[in-house]
């Protein structure tokens, strides 16, 4: 069926789902979000066939959501990327990734955290040896700039949300949701322990789903010695499929930490975390131990 011959042709829903509601076309987006780009890549992951691969691949080029870029002339070869408006798409992949981890896998219990051995922890957990996808976030001073460190090792840490003290509060119900707590806690301790990271050939980064400038009034009130990155796009929650809850509209991280190597790397997990203070004593043990 072609969009325009959609029923109620009138309504968003039904002529978005006109170009995205196939199941592989969906999770092609997903994909490719992830850094998977290639024909032969994205059969290997989906297990679909050529025929049907190409020709989802073919509407979403049509449609504007990808284009291709070639890499080969002969034979000819494209990688497939996302334009601005499949990235449009990203905070609906991150919701529904919400919705199925909460009300279809879980008991539809709104939480900041997870429990060791569930499917999104092991899920989390296979990012090791994954390649950083190539996104820019924005710093809190607003310098677009990769999450990871060139050429050296980069802790990045998650967290859900950190708000200096006159700014925009926490939103309502925030202590009531298990695992937001600490988070100004734990952005102090990296702080406290900066040295000990920088002489272990590591620097520190944190990330929020935070707008910028309320990451640099935090910066300013804590004192941070380390940038903060704002993914308030979600090109890296969507990129990774990293763990995130929904409230007051918002969606934010679950608390995780990532150790990149300095090829991009990713090459260790903490997932989930319920003491975050603790938690950085435990991701410098192994900065020394790598």
């Amino acid at each position: 069926m072609k969009r325009a011959d959609l029923p109620h042709s009138d309504c968003g829903i039904a002529q978005a789902l006109g170009v995205i509601g196939d199941w592989w076309t969906f999770l092609i987006v997903r994909d490719v979000a992830g850094g998977i780009t290639r024909f032969d890549g994205l059969q290997r992951e989906l297990g679909v066939s050529r025929r049907a691969l190409a020709e989802r691949l073919a509407g979403l080029v049509e449609h504007g959501v990808l284009e291709r870029r070639p890499y080969s002339d002969r034979p000819p070869r494209y990688d497939y990327v996302l334009t601005t408006k499949g990235e449009g798409l990203l905070p609906a992949l991150i919701a529904l990734q919400d919705w199925g981890v909460r009300h279809v896998m879980g008991d539809g219990a709104l939480t900041a955290t997870s429990e060791d051995g569930s499917a999104e922890s092991r899920r989390v957990h296979e990012l090791v040896n994954r390649k950083m996808p190539d996104v820019l976030l924005e710093r809190h001073d607003g310098e677009p700039v990769t999450p990871n460190a060139a050429g050296v090792w980069t802790v990045l840490f998650f967290f859900p949300g950190a708000f200096a003290p006159g700014t925009q509060g926490y939103p309502p119900g925030w202590a009531d949701i298990p695992g937001t707590k600490g988070c100004t806690l734990e952005a102090l301790t990296y702080a406290s322990r900066g040295a000990d990271f920088e002489a272990a050939g590591a620097t520190i980064r944190g990330v929020s789903t935070q707008r910028p400038d309320q990451l640099a009034a935090f910066v300013t009130h804590a004192r941070l010695s380390y940038p903060l990155l704002s993914d308030q796009d979600s090109r890296l929650a969507a990129g990774l499929l990293l763990p995130t809850f929904r409230t007051a509209g918002v969606d934010r991280f679950k608390r995780l930490t990532l150790l990149v190597d300095p090829d991009a790397v990713i090459r260790a997990v903490q997932f989930p975390i319920s003491d975050p203070a603790g938690s950085v004593d435990e991701i410098l043990a192994l900065v020394r131990g790598r």
